[in-house]
């Protein structure tokens, strides 16, 4: 009997050394299935998120409510230089950041309201408005008028937007990839450039901002050029490019600028 349980067990591990070097890994003389085996992220929490009464975006008015319209000057230093208010995240997670300056129409307003509202889901996600409604007035003469006659009237109101600046911000219990197609959808259409950006990668971004101007290798940056008036430069530079050391022309921001 004993002769017989060797030989059996002599041949079942001929058969497993056969088996593990025809079909790979063995445990035991069982073959190790790896294939199905997949290792998940664990979902991120919720519970301290809370979702306003009204998710929606609220409609804002096309023209604002003054007892009488005062005509101004096109003052275009409000489009220029870094944004000195909402540039930082409050209750949202996502949101869509200008990337330069400009002005927002009521129409652009609109179509970021009836787009947003349509396709996220209020039962999971909130949107809240970041800019105020237009209040800017921007005047036009009427067509076939000659040169003069003093300044032309009020033809609509605008918003301006500086660099920086959060337009619209989105919350609540979604990721970045639920909302990123619909906030992308709504950046290409402004008239100008944006960027979809979440709490991390804004804060990334001033980051990155501030290593560079930290780890800077050359020590002629356009601040020092100009406080030291080398070759009489401050003949040419304005008062906004001293203060903003050059990083910005106008409304349009030099990201590599340091």
């Amino acid at each position: 009997m004993l002769p017989l349980i060797k030989a059996a067990a002599g041949g079942l591990t001929g058969i497993c050394q056969t088996s593990s070097h025809l079909q790979g890994p063995l445990h035991s003389c069982l073959k190790v299935l790896s294939a199905g085996l997949k290792t998940y992220e664990i979902p991120p929490d919720y519970s301290d998120v809370v979702l306003p009464d009204k998710p929606k975006l609220k409609f804002l008015n096309k023209v604002p409510n003054l007892k009488k319209a005062k005509k101004e000057a096109k003052k275009l230093w409000d489009i220029q230089g870094p944004a000195k208010s909402a540039n930082t995240f409050t209750t949202g997670q996502y949101a869509i950041v200008a990337m330069g300056g400009g002005y927002l129409h009521w129409g652009h307003i609109e179509m970021m309201r009836l787009t947003i509202n349509r396709k996220m889901d209020a039962r999971t996600t909130f949107a809240m408005w970041r800019i105020n409604a237009p209040y800017k007035p921007i005047t036009r003469k009427g067509l076939g008028q000659r040169m003069g006659g003093g300044k032309g009237a009020i033809d609509h109101y605008v918003t301006p937007v500086r660099y920086g600046r959060l337009i619209v911000e989105v919350g609540g219990k979604v990721e970045l990839g639920e909302v990123e197609h619909i906030l992308t959808e709504v950046a290409k259409k402004l008239p100008f450039p944006a960027k979809v950006m979440s709490k991390e990668s804004l804060a990334a971004l001033q980051k990155k901002q501030a290593d560079m101007e930290q780890n800077n290798q050359n020590p002629w940056t356009f601040k020092k050029i100009a406080q030291g008036n080398m070759l009489g430069i401050r003949r040419v530079l304005s008062p906004f490019d001293l203060h903003n050391h050059g990083r910005f022309t106008g409304k349009f921001h030099f990201p590599q600028r340091v």
